[in-house]
């Protein structure tokens, strides 16, 4: 047992044995069905954007055809797992929402380094993987994002290749002379950028990433034509979205600039699909992703990492802290944008692992997923977060650490990136089939967090209030959405809190427990132990 934090969540079936989608078919053990209910007419998939999302560095997760790389069949032959299609089963972790690292062609293991749009990495399949992979994908109620790198792009790109040929030949009648950023010999170079020499010239190209990485140039319309017919033929294709690589480096340094061209990309993709998911990486502080939120939402850097106000909270910090910066939060961005969604999370593929700075045996881990995910918007959840997987740079500075293969724990042949050298004992506690059996992993805490989640759909969709709750670590907030409110308590803290619940509301049923099993509500009582959240209806 990996700690003692329990869930008490609507009647469900726990997935006791191996799904059928990590090699082995259920064992027949009797059904568990868990003390707590909450209604269960409002768990259909989510009809908006309001939804849980999970992150999946495609060359790390599953590999379908033994050659060691993670591939777009992988993640099909793995959609059990995420979402069976049945939110009421208890069989699957139930994310709504899948984001794929970069999946074109590239010359590199981690692909933000585009050499071809429109071709699908021969490592990862083809271009009628992803075909099948958006059918089944939405035959689930599943949304799917490619993430998309158009700020800079491989030097093999043909568009690189005609903009070298037409600086060498001194052609600046050539259609690809302007087609990426540089300056001449003898001209002073823009502050604060990175430029390499472009071979056989008297120019350099700007490559702020990478020499491999030679950034595009905005103001030339045929760059933005260019860039906008590949979302374009992904959203026709099927695709659900976008994420945005480095979306504040399309003009490097120039916030209001880069803003003013997503604005102009924006309102262009959603005259092709007005209900797309799209969102940016600004990694910055809120006063400049709030610059963006005109045109789209944004991650919220802020919330994350171990210097995040979510690592604070389940530390045992102040949760009223947490409440009140959400709210804050989205108080300025849908004054911003009317439907601007708060979009946090705990880590991605470029930063270390949760589980290294949360410690799951305290309970710290599933307090955090308690404060993001039990709360508005679209959270974010890094493939393995789930199984408390590990990973961090270290001092072989690599990000190779962060994105280490899947621990699935059956025979997938998918292998660790190039450059890892993180200890393989040190990685998680349990394999995803271990975890899948012990109904007190990380793996069914979650999954259990997301069936409370989509019970009571006030909680993301609804109009956030922050409660002003002056005792311990406590904090929580209320959300009314379609004339019903619930009203969700969380205590970070390592001791009981007593609460009187008559001071809050009307509300007079404990609908869910997540946390420890022992919280109850005696008439207007309401005992909420350690490390634990509640709703309340």
């Amino acid at each position: 047992m990996l700690f003692k934090h329990l869930l008490r969540v609507l009647p469900i079936v726990l997935a006791v044995a191996l799904l059928a989608a990590c090699g082995a078919a259920p064992a027949a053990e009797p059904a568990r069905e868990l003390a707590l209910t909450v209604p269960t007419q409002n768990a259909e998939a989510p009809d908006d954007n309001s939804r849980v999302f999970y992150e999946i560095f495609v060359g790390s997760f599953s590999d379908s055809d033994g050659d060691g790389t993670g591939d777009l069949r992988g993640i099909i032959d793995r959609l059990d797992y995420l979402n069976d299609g049945n939110p009421d089963s208890g069989l699957s972790l139930g994310v709504e929402g899948i984001w794929l690292t970069p999946i074109f062609q590239s010359r590199s293991y981690h692909k933000y380094n585009v050499a071809d749009y429109y071709a699908i990495d021969e490592k990862f399949g083809t271009m009628e993987d992803l075909d099948a992979l958006i059918a089944a994908c939405h035959e689930r109620g599943i949304k799917l994002i490619l993430d998309l790198v158009i700020n800079h792009t491989d030097l093999m790109h043909e568009w690189f290749s005609a903009f070298t040929k037409a600086h060498r030949n001194g052609d600046t009648s050539d259609p690809c002379y302007d087609y990426y950023c540089y300056y001449h010999r003898g001209e002073t170079a823009p502050a604060g950028r990175s430029f390499s020499q472009l071979s056989g010239t008297d120019d350099f190209y700007e490559c702020n990433f990478s020499g491999d990485m030679p950034e595009l140039n905005f103001d030339n319309p045929a760059v933005r034509q260019g860039v906008l017919d590949i979302a374009k033929f992904y959203l026709e294709r099927g695709v659900d979205g976008f994420r945005f690589d480095a979306a504040k480096y399309v003009y490097f340094g120039d916030n209001p600039r880069s803003a003013e061209f997503w604005e102009w990309y924006m309102d262009e993709l959603r005259a092709i699909k007005p209900d797309g998911f799209y969102i940016a990486e600004v990694w910055d502080g809120d006063g400049v992703t709030e610059q963006y939120y005109f045109a789209m939402d944004c991650f919220n850097f802020t919330v994350s990492q171990s210097s995040g106000v979510i690592a604070e909270a389940a530390k045992g910090g102040k949760a009223s802290r947490y409440t009140g910066y959400v709210e804050s939060y989205l108080n300025e961005i849908q004054t911003l944008r009317a439907d601007a969604l708060y979009a946090p999370f705990l880590t991605n593929h470029d930063m270390d692992r949760a589980a290294g700075f949360l410690n799951a045996e305290k309970g710290e881990l599933q307090m955090a997923a308690n404060l993001y995910l039990l709360g508005p918007g679209a959270p974010f959840i890094y493939y393995g977060e789930e199984l408390g997987m590990r990973g961090s740079r270290g001092g072989a500075n690599t990000d190779a650490n962060r994105r280490l293969k899947m621990v699935w724990g059956d025979d997938d042949t998918v292998a660790d990136p190039s450059g890892t050298t993180y200890s393989a004992d040190n990685r998680a506690a349990q394999t995803a089939a271990e975890a899948m059996l012990d109904e007190n992993s990380i793996y069914n805490y979650y999954k259990n967090v997301l069936m409370i989640r989509r019970a009571n759909p006030e909680i993301a969709r609804g109009t956030y209030q922050s409660l002003a709750i002056d005792q311990g670590k406590l904090g929580g907030f209320t959300s009314t959405w379609n004339g019903n409110t619930v009203c969700v308590l969380h205590n970070p803290s390592k001791s009981a809190e007593t609460v009187d619940v008559s001071k809050l509301g009307g509300f007079t049923t404990l609908a869910a427990v997540a946390g420890d099993a022992e919280a109850a509500l005696d008439g207007t009582t309401l005992t909420i132990p350690g490390q634990t959240s509640v709703v309340l209806r």
